[in-house]
């Protein structure tokens, strides 16, 4: 069975290492670095699950996975959630984890925004199907958006509306 629960910053130590871990293990599947990740302090990441709504899901005590949701930064973008760190370990992809993290991101975040972003990379099919599964659609393509050491990566831009915008 698993449960997932937000993380506040006594996970610190938890959420620093499944980061570090995806950022390892997929480096194209994320704009982080893990260079520059490592560096940081577990304050930081503390800091992070203050300012951020980010969730895990475990099986007992195992972490499967991660999902956060921050704030877009200045009061024109106030309405705009950015959808991002979602990993599922390997040996948990198909239990459902990826789906029921982001459930809780949407359920938090549907008190908290208008709109839910998020950027994938492209080649991850997938994750793309997940994120259509539940209702975000494209809305545009970030051509070389990361570059790595195996070269470049194209991001599709996605987005769920969770309240009826009106119309301009």
């Amino acid at each position: 069975m698993i449960h997932i629960r937000k993380l506040g910053p006594a996970d610190a130590a938890l959420f620093r290492e499944m980061r570090l871990e995806a950022l390892r293990l997929h480096p194209d599947a994320f704009t982080g670095d893990l260079a520059d990740e490592s560096a940081q302090t577990l304050a930081v990441f503390a800091e992070i699950t203050v300012k951020s709504a980010v969730f895990a899901a475990f099986r007992g005590d195992e972490a499967l996975g991660l999902a956060a949701v921050s704030p877009q930064r200045g009061r024109k973008k106030a309405h705009l959630g950015l959808l991002w760190a979602v990993y599922v370990r390997a040996t948990a992809r198909g239990l459902g984890a990826g789906r029921q993290l982001i459930d809780a991101v949407l359920h938090h975040a549907a008190e908290n925004f208008e709109i839910v972003q998020l950027a994938v990379a492209a080649t991850n099919l997938p994750a793309r199907q997940l994120y259509e599964s539940l209702g975000f659609t494209a809305y545009g393509l970030e051509k070389y958006a990361i570059k790595h050491e195996h070269g470049y990566g194209d991001y599709l831009l996605m987005m769920k509306i969770l309240r009826p915008i009106p119309a301009p």
